[in-house]
């Protein structure tokens, strides 16, 4: 485990110095293509519905080095290849060469049309790893931080990483890590047997003895319902089968399910079924328990959840759709920084989602999910502090903008348009006609994201021009779209009028957006978020972003209450993982059916784990206040809990916070933070405390000191 952990890049400590290396953002892009298109329904091949870039086919690699004396370095490629010290080139195809005593520049170009020119580069000081520089041949003068141009107008960037360090095993034979699982229970079923894997799980389906001349037939199900429903469930394994001795035998490709139901022709047989678990070897840094054994248990599940959908990238759901959405990707980010803090995986999905230039659609083809995709980027930088990434991908932020800000109409405003699909929710009667607010709210955010990454980038003008238009279109946002008499934004305008429409999406992300008044806040929360005349949400998807709404306003007392109601509803019903979509008002397998089909709902869904988010940052309450925590904020919320205590992964250690009503403990492994809180009482700590107003009080958090806190919550 802990090798494949190095794989991944999920350690600090390498082996060995070398690793694997390629044109930044390529191997992302390739190997999202083979794990996207490894769905499939019901044994057919089912693609994703939009383009799809690949890597490119022609890569040159560089580095100086100045050594002491001459040295032996080997050489690893996928793909045809030359090598050239000082610009000459070596004879054939060599797998070691010397490099002289000196300065000398080593260069390898290499060709792969089917792989990804990659390297591996093994010396003692000579060594493949990301400082080196590395072209596609664009041969254009390109003024953008993080990258460097020669006489002749290449452009040259930092080579690209997994940090994949062993040289026998290059980036094509890449794979995840499996464990042996045995099924919890195995009975009779017509001619076979249904293996019930006690909960929700994936990988490879394993028939142990198989043996005779016939057809095997696997039915995968995430309930046993669908496992017993040859005709309708939504994957299925067909073997043909010619064995004259019994082995053992894998499916070829890894699914979801909990049951599996195996089927078998007269002549052919197999003892049992096993699976192998295909997992991302993440390791579980963030905490949380509290003395409510409900919420813990929704706490885990949602973990458990999260960590099925984690694979190469972040995914949507492990049955279907196994693609990367940009939408889910969004919120797996915020949950993962709250539980993993695998920053490797965020960039991996993040460049794998934009792929390359020209743009010709938005990404997923999905108006929203554009945005999310700038929003990402920003956030990234905040909770880890990479701004190095944020400035290599900077110009795909650019051209990305440019492509939607030429899609615009007359009011300066965006609407459907031939190619776009505007997703928001899934909801019934939800219109997504004329110019939606919530579109236009997520196209501001997004222009102050590329504000704030072009000061991030040294790109000055573009931030003076970005922030301008961000300003702008908040100011006609109110002003086409708030109604006073309403006291809340509008669902859209059609014709340069505004709907009668109100919806909870606009409202909500306007408060966690901070765009509205105090006032308005108050407003939106009182005739929006707590009223049940306004259509309720059924997601967990969008359940995340009005349940954040309402902790940005201190609503935590309520948010648990409904936290407990609408995940803990899920676990009443034998969840093991949280769906897609849930709906108390159905009943019996209809929970099961979605998009016209049985078993169509995803029972395992990315964005069913949002209390991961929720408990971190509005009940431990932390957030970094400065990029990767170089100041941050601990800022409790019982909100009707008796206790709780937790911990939140940063970039360079834990914090970890314990919360009563009479007492607060914090101990951060991390830069310089403050401890907010209310008490009824004068507090009493072994530190420095500042009033800020009555009743109010602040604590400065040095790294490694640990901080107790007496005091009597309000």
């Amino acid at each position: 485990m802990a090798l494949f952990a190095m794989l991944l890049g999920l350690t600090t400590v390498q082996a060995q110095k070398a690793s694997w290396i390629w044109y930044p953002g390529d191997f992302d892009i390739y190997m999202s293509n083979v794990m996207q298109n490894r769905r499939t329904e019901r044994g057919s091949f089912f693609p994703p519905f939009w383009k799809m870039d690949s890597h490119y086919v022609l890569v040159d690699f560089h580095k100086e080095f100045n050594l002491a004396k001459p040295e032996e370095v080997k050489l690893y490629v996928e793909g045809t290849y030359n090598v050239k010290i000082d610009g000459q080139a070596q004879l054939g195809f060599p797998k070691s060469i010397t490099v002289p005593a000196g300065k000398h520049k080593l260069s390898l170009k290499v060709y792969g049309q089917d792989k990804v020119p990659a390297i591996f580069v093994q010396g003692t000081t000579v060594f493949s790893d990301e400082s080196w520089l590395t072209t596609f041949e664009d041969k254009e003068w390109i003024d953008a931080s993080g990258k460097t141009s020669d006489k002749s107008g290449t452009t040259f960037v930092n080579a690209g990483t997994w940090h994949l360090a062993d040289p026998l095993t290059p980036p094509s034979q890449f794979k995840l890590p499996v464990l042996p699982i045995n099924a919890t229970k195995i009975e009779r079923q017509g001619k076979g047997f249904v293996a019930d894997f006690g909960k929700e799980t994936f990988g490879f389906v394993k028939l142990h003895a198989l043996k005779g001349k016939g057809k095997v037939m696997i039915y995968y199900g995430e309930s046993k319902e669908e496992a017993l429903s040859t005709d309708k469930c939504e994957t299925l394994d067909l073997l043909s089968v010619d064995l004259n001795k019994k082995k053992d035998s894998v499916m070829v490709l890894s699914k979801a399910f909990r049951y599996v139901n195996c089927q078998f022709e007269d002549g052919v047989s197999a003892d049992s079924v096993s699976m192998l678990y295909e997992y991302s070897p993440v390791s579980e840094r963030g905490s949380f328990t509290s003395s409510d054994p409900e919420l813990n248990k929704i706490y885990e599940v949602a973990k458990y959840t999260f960590h099925l959908n984690t694979r190469e990238f972040f995914i949507d759901g492990i049955k279907r759709d196994r693609w990367v959405w940009s939408g889910d990707a969004y919120q797996s980010y915020l949950m993962n920084y709250y539980s993993f803090f695998d920053a490797a995986t965020v960039k991996r999905t993040l460049l794998a989602q934009r792929g390359k230039d020209p743009v010709t659609a938005h990404i997923n083809t999905i108006m929203d999910y554009s945005f999310y995709w700038f929003l990402g980027i920003y956030d990234y930088y905040k909770f880890t502090g990479d701004q190095q990434f944020v400035q290599e991908v900077y110009p795909r932020m650019k051209s990305l903008m440019n492509y939607i800000d030429n899609r615009r109409n007359k009011n300066g405003l965006l609407e459907w348009m031939p190619g776009d699909w505007i997703f928001i929710d899934w909801a019934d009667k939800l219109s997504k006609d004329g110019e939606v607010s919530f579109e236009q709210l997520l196209y501001a955010r997004s222009l102050e994201t590329m504000a704030l990454c072009a000061k991030l980038a040294n790109q000055q003008s573009d931030a003076k021009l970005y922030d301008g238009l961000a300003k702008a279109l908040r100011q006609k946002i109110f002003a086409l779209y708030w109604n006073p008499a309403k006291q809340a934004l509008v669902h859209s305008r059609i014709n340069g009028k505004q709907t009668e429409n109100v919806t909870r999406y606009a409202n909500m992300f306007g408060i966690f957006f901070d765009y509205f008044t105090p006032e308005q806040k108050l407003a939106v929360k009182k005739n929006v978020l707590l009223n049940d005349k306004i259509n309720k949400i059924t997601t967990p998807y969008m359940r995340f972003y009005e349940l954040e709404a309402l902790c940005a306003m201190g609503e935590q007392d309520y948010v648990l209450k409904e936290m407990k109601s609408y995940w803990g509803g899920m676990l009443k019903l034998g969840a093991t993982s949280f769906w897609e979509e849930y709906n108390p008002d159905k009943k019996g397998t209809e929970h099961l059916a979605m998009y016209g089909r049985p078993f169509g709902k995803s029972l395992c869904h990315a964005w069913g784990a949002s209390p991961i988010y929720l408990l971190g940052k509005y009940y431990l309450g932390v957030k970094p206040l400065t990029a990767g925590y170089g100041t941050y904020v601990v800022n409790p919320v019982l909100g009707g809990l008796e206790w709780m205590e937790g911990t939140v992964p940063t970039p360079n250690g834990d914090i970890k916070v314990t919360c009563s009503k009479t007492q607060i403990k914090v101990k951060a492994d991390v830069g310089t933070g403050k401890l907010t809180f209310s008490s009824k009482t004068q507090p009493t700590l072994n530190g420095v405390l500042l009033p800020v107003k009555k009743g109010n009080y602040e604590v400065k958090i040095e790294k490694g000191k640990e901080y107790l806190i007496s005091y009597q919550a309000l």
